[in-house]
């Protein structure tokens, strides 16, 4: 049987571009910048969020904050009367009696879940508890620490670098505290927010004050995505709860509520 040439070339080079299909690497969709931060996380030490990996308890990546010496001894006296006070079953009540949210940076370590919304121009981390959101602006000017308003969570103004998320906040007000830790109107504080790994990132955080910190606080939070987990409702009606007039503690109101 006489075999076509053309026949024969066009069966070769359907084999070809069949090979070539197989060969070829699947096309993957694009990914925005900072797609990646996206959705719903949290520590992966619940209740604890500031325990480095195989680190034993209690955590003691944060550590003792470098206070300059006379507001580190306060520190140090307050943090042992509050332990203290709590042994006794006593323990002293704290804004949250008043259902006056942790504010920044405390939010960035959650007992509970938070959720991270990304746009081109702007973040919003939302903590489930207090429903306390941080907004993030990207690609903008920091403002003036002296014209800038305080706030629970301060002005953040933020840049990407590949998939690292870099932020800077000011104005944090005065009596927002992380783990009692006093600081001054000039606080800053500086985040690198980066993957570690499909379903893990870090946030290593670095606080400055010139007037509290003998030298940069630094400390690394740990989360792990939460999947199909939605946010819920979270309002704070606190009418249970209050600060002892005389003595500060926090009590508990008995019987029916109003």
């Amino acid at each position: 049987m006489r075999i076509n040439p053309m026949h024969t070339m066009a069966l070769a080079s359907a084999g070809l571009i069949l090979a070539s299909a197989a060969d070829a690497k699947p096309v993957r969709p694009h990914r925005a910048q900072g797609d990646w931060i996206q959705g719903v996380w949290e520590s992966p030490w619940r209740p604890d969020q500031l325990r480095r990996p195989g680190e034993p308890e209690p955590p003691t990546e944060v550590g003792p904050p470098p206070l300059k010496a006379p507001y580190l001894a306060e520190w140090t006296r307050a943090q042992k009367a509050a332990a203290a006070a709590t042994a006794r079953g006593e323990p002293i009540a704290g804004g949250l009696v008043a259902c006056i949210p942790p504010g920044f940076p405390s939010m960035m370590n959650p007992r509970f879940p938070v959720e991270v919304i990304a746009t081109p121009r702007q973040i919003n981390i939302t903590n489930e508890a207090y429903a306390q959101t941080r907004r993030i602006y990207l690609h903008e000017q920091q403002t003036p620490i002296e014209d800038t308003e305080p706030g629970f969570f301060g002005h953040a103004v933020g840049r990407w670098e590949g998939d690292t998320l870099l932020v800077d906040t000011v104005g944090v007000k005065e009596t927002v505290r992380q783990l009692g830790v006093p600081h001054s109107a000039d606080m800053r504080v500086q985040e690198r927010i980066y993957p570690t790994g499909r379903d893990t990132f870090e946030d290593r955080v670095t606080v400055t004050d010139p007037q509290f910190l003998e030298r940069p606080w630094v400390f690394t939070l740990h989360f792990q995505r939460r999947p199909d987990y939605r946010l819920g409702e979270y309002v704070c009606e606190n009418n249970r709860e209050f600060a002892d007039p005389v003595t500060g503690a926090q009590r508990l109101r008995l019987g029916p509520m109003p």
